[in-house]
């Protein structure tokens, strides 16, 4: 893609409409793609064309590759901007879209193929210097599992090696409760992932997850945008993010980044991408995943850097070099995301599908909202149950979690549930707002 073009966003919801902007910031048109349930959506309204993909479950639309290519030929798209979720970290979609002719906003599929495979990413990052969590090689049998625990020394936690975004990971405490989760563990992989493949790593006690926002292009630049910390989670899904990670050293922040633009460069990495890591009480990191695509919890990067990073993909996609230099950056302020999903925390956060009757937005200085619903607009029940995220940034941390305050009295959801309760008692919580917790602090408070 050289100059303006025309890009075909393959995703749904907040992500398809952030992206949409951009294009149009850019000069660049943007193709929308639709499932039966999506017809009237906010993106496909935005857009300057729109391609209807097929049914409303994701299989037949926008998990559908050949759709999603169909798609892009029909409306002269000459590229695919994947979102995340979907279609994003498949290297296989990923050729296709080279070998349709066009150009992907995202990373080569030799970079997404490496770093896909959870233990050849691990196997990576060591050869890069990259510290990584004892672990095993991959397992199929209970026996080889066993005899690696053994070495290990329990806890574990047993993964799978095509897993990601928390799923397909089970801890275990003992040989006896290893043989019951393996089977379970790997049932659940292939069902996932399409494979059953896991591996073994230790368990590390109270571990905070740091991760590490980068962009690289094809002139040899690579660089960091700071670091994330993204803890506060339930079942390993992520609810509150904030950058920089509070209470981090600054010997730890260097090291952090630095390991982080190492392993980008040492797998010839392009486009944007996040490094994921654990760090442990003693402020050791270590190597936990490569997410090779645009992650939800950009904006907190963006709100401390000043960067554009959809902006800055889509420049990389045309061939051109990034728009600044790693000695350009100045980290400024503290910000905060708050995922505001479709779900009743009271309940269990059970999905709560239906229409979105009213939606009163917050604003004010700092104040952020990344959706993709109008008031009337339903909540699918074939999708993710996000509704929006909002963004709170402030000159320190502690004027961050004030903007999120107000801007949370001001959110108003009406028609379904929502997780703006549970974000109130997060963002007043003492215990968040002294410091940093681990990642399974908001499960022991839920408890």
């Amino acid at each position: 893609m050289t100059g303006p073009g025309r890009v075909l966003v393959a995703n749904r919801g907040e992500i398809a409409v952030r992206v949409i902007r951009a294009c149009h910031a850019a000069g660049v048109e943007a193709v929308a793609v639709y499932s039966d349930a999506d017809a009237h959506s906010q993106w496909v309204r935005q857009a300057d064309h729109a391609v209807h993909l097929g049914g409303s479950p994701a299989a037949k639309s926008y998990l559908n590759a050949e759709a999603v290519l169909a798609a892009a030929r029909s409306a002269h798209a000459d590229a695919v901007h994947p979102g995340y979720g979907f279609l994003s970290e498949n290297a296989r979609f990923a050729r296709a879209v080279h070998d349709a002719g066009l150009v992907l906003v995202g990373p080569p599929a030799s970079a997404i193929e490496l770093m896909g495979d959870k233990a050849t990413a691990r196997a990576t990052a060591q050869a890069a210097g990259v510290p990584v969590v004892p672990g095993s090689a991959p397992i199929t049998d209970l026996a080889a599992a066993q005899a690696a625990a053994d070495e290990l020394g329990y806890p574990v936690l047993v993964k799978a090696a095509a897993g990601g975004g928390g799923r397909g990971i089970r801890p275990v405490s003992s040989a006896a409760e290893l043989a019951d989760v393996l089977p379970a563990a790997q049932a659940e992989a292939r069902s996932a992932f399409g494979d059953g493949t896991s591996y073994l790593e230790r368990a590390l006690p109270r571990p905070r997850h740091v991760e590490v926002q980068l962009l690289a292009d094809d002139h040899g630049g690579a660089v960091h945008l700071f670091e994330r910390d993204c803890s506060v989670q339930r079942r390993r899904q992520k609810l509150l993010e904030e950058a920089p990670a509070p209470g981090l050293h600054e010997e730890t922040r260097r090291r952090l980044c630095e390991a982080a633009v190492r392993l980008a460069r040492h797998v010839g990495y392009r486009n944007a991408g996040t490094v994921e890591f654990l760090v442990d009480e003693d402020q050791n990191f270590y190597f936990m995943e490569m997410n090779t695509r645009i992650q939800v919890e950009h904006p907190i990067s963006e709100a401390i850097s000043g960067v554009d990073l959809v902006a800055e993909q889509l420049r990389i996609a045309a061939g051109k070099p990034l728009s600044f230099a790693q000695e350009d950056l100045v980290r400024t302020g503290a910000a905060l995301e708050l995922r505001i999903n479709a779900e009743d925390p009271a309940r269990g956060f059970a999905p709560c599908p239906g229409e979105v009757t009213a939606f009163d937005l917050p604003g004010g200085p700092g104040v952020r909202v990344d959706t993709g619903l109008v008031r009337g607009d339903r909540i699918s029940p074939f999708y993710d149950s996000m509704i929006a995220k909002l963004i709170c940034w402030g000159a320190d941390r502690e004027q961050a979690f004030s903007r999120a305050e107000q801007a949370l009295r001001e959110f108003r959801i009406e028609g379904v549930a929502s997780t703006i309760p549970l974000h109130v008692q997060l963002v007043g919580s003492d215990k968040l707002r002294s410091g940093p917790v681990h990642t399974t602090w908001l499960e022991e408070q839920l408890d």
